[in-house]
């Protein structure tokens, strides 16, 4: 529910846009918290409260293990503060800004949108405190886990301390997540500019926002701010958006960017960043030969990655190897310590939430009771949440393993799904991979590809046939269809000459 105006300006600042930041803070880093006393040899220590140190605590303790649960900032990690939840509330918005845009399409005129900054933002706050119990303080200790805020480092192999604490451990995970990678542009230190741990922080729309970096997160939140009312420039070095993505898939939600308003500069070269009086601006070039170009902003968005975080932790004393891409693990998440294991963005390559609530999962199973559960046996799809989405699981077609495979692939466009033509989404497309009609990789272009990726992403772990999506029967009318479709185009491609010859044969006779 929108406050009422008294409560909450134009610039979202306020009482009310306050409150909820202090709500907040209340569950996951509360005040005057008081760290208890370590309980002797713990049988997990977990660094780091994010989706895989949570998920690893809670589970652990649920088995009857004495945990420990150390974070230094707040509980919930990036995906509650400052990416999935926040950034998910302000699409939601977007979204709808959208619609309404394109209703006139449907036979709705609705008139000019307006978008309220102040109150679009208060309602993300209000959605992460609603989302934060389950990620709570007091839900940690209600189920018997040791809380501890702090700045934690290892001590030993076997031993981790928090200040002049010492928490032995029988085993322990590393679960300190990443944090923005920050490219090495000329300038930039010393010019102010915004990451997804700080944009959420807005109380004021941005007029124009400068925005370096078009995978995912530069991309949603490009077409995001520019629906609420900003002018918005993307600037990349590669010639196209979400350049790891399916490239049909990149030219569908590029097309939406710009008719949102985006500006793109693909293939660019940064040169530097500077400030102009009050503008922030962005040297480029186009190509080698072309001259120095300038864009001006009054806010600059760095969304380039992100980079595992392990400054702090003394890893060397527990003879914990790091390398370029974090902690260093084996497949079955243990570190070149046997007694310490690592889980989610500080080590793997799947920088999602999903990702790390499994790669937990593992962890400790592994630590606890000496399993030998494998991360490379997880399948995990992903997806960009721009409008359309933009999802995958598997294997691209391109890719050194599909190819050396000889891969076959097959591609349905919305167009010839009926929900497709009904919801306006025909330049949307499924497209499947497979190995002799073992489905092996799938793209999804569609506003609903994050949920219909699922199933593909548990065919592919099940080793299942396409011939399965023929035979399955789809409610009618559902962009889920295209599945079937894909099923059905599969089945007549082993409909051979020699085989049709055959039936030709068998129906001449049966007429007799």
């Amino acid at each position: 529910m929108t406050p009422p105006a008294s409560s909450l300006g134009d610039d979202g600042t306020g009482p009310a846009f306050e409150d909820a930041g202090e709500n907040l803070d209340r569950l996951v880093r509360p005040r005057g918290w008081r760290n208890p006393q370590p309980r002797g040899i713990y049988d997990l220590v977990v660094i780091g409260g994010g989706t895989a140190g949570l998920v690893s605590a809670v589970g652990a303790a649920g088995l009857g293990a004495r945990v420990a649960l150390v974070e230094r900032d707040r509980l919930g990690g990036d995906c509650l503060n400052t990416g999935c939840v926040p950034s998910k509330a302000i699409l939601r918005t977007a979204r709808a800004v959208g619609e309404i845009r394109r209703a006139p399409d449907l036979g709705v005129h609705a008139g000019d949108v307006g978008v309220d900054f102040g109150a679009v933002m208060h309602r993300m706050s209000q959605r992460r405190v609603r989302l934060a119990p389950n990620d709570s303080a007091e839900r940690m200790a209600r189920l018997g886990i040791d809380l501890y805020f702090g700045a934690g480092s290892f001590r030993s192999r076997r031993e981790l301390s928090l200040g002049s604490t010492p928490l032995p451990f029988r085993r322990a995970i590393i679960a300190t997540g990443s944090r923005p990678a920050v490219p090495p542009i000329e300038g930039l230190a010393a010019t102010p500019y915004l990451t997804n741990e700080t944009v959420f922080d807005l109380t004021e729309r941005p007029k124009r926002l400068l925005v370096i970096g078009a995978g995912p997160v530069g991309c949603e939140l490009s077409q995001a701010f520019a629906r609420l009312g900003a002018d918005v420039v993307l600037f990349d070095s590669s010639p196209r958006i979400l350049p790891n993505d399916d490239p049909d898939g990149s030219i569908v939600v590029q097309r939406a960017l710009t008719g949102d308003g985006v500006q793109l500069k693909l293939g660019t070269n940064i040169t530097r960043v500077s400030r102009r009086g009050e503008a922030l601006v962005v040297g480029f070039r186009q190509s080698p030969n072309h001259p120095d170009e300038e864009s001006e902003g009054d806010r600059l968005l760095i969304a380039t990655g992100r980079t595992p975080e392990v400054s702090g932790l003394d890893l060397e004393r527990a003879g914990v190897e790091v390398g370029p891409k974090g902690v260093v693990v084996d497949d079955r998440l243990r570190t070149t310590n046997r007694h310490v294991y690592a889980a989610g963005d500080v080590c793997s390559r799947f920088q999602f939430t999903h990702a790390a609530d499994a790669m937990a999962r593992i962890a400790i199973q592994n630590a606890l009771f000496f399993g030998r559960r494998k991360a490379s046996a997880l399948t995990i799809p992903w997806c960009t949440y721009t409008d359309p989405q933009v999802a995958h699981v598997g294997l691209f077609s391109d890719s050194a393993g599909a190819r050396h495979l000889h891969v076959q692939t097959i591609t349905v466009p919305l167009a010839e799904v009926d929900r497709g033509v009904l919801d306006d989404e025909t330049e949307g497309f499924l497209r499947v991979h497979h190995l002799r009609g073992r489905l092996v990789g799938c793209t999804i272009v569609s506003s609903q590809a994050g949920d219909l990726i699922g199933l593909a992403s548990n065919l592919i772990g099940r080793r299942a046939k396409l011939a399965e999506l023929s035979s399955t029967i789809f409610p009618y009318p559902t962009q889920m269809e295209a599945y079937r479709k894909a099923g059905d185009a599969y089945r007549r491609t082993r409909l051979t000459r020699p085989v049709r010859r055959a039936f030709e044969r068998y129906f001449e006779l049966a007429r007799w």
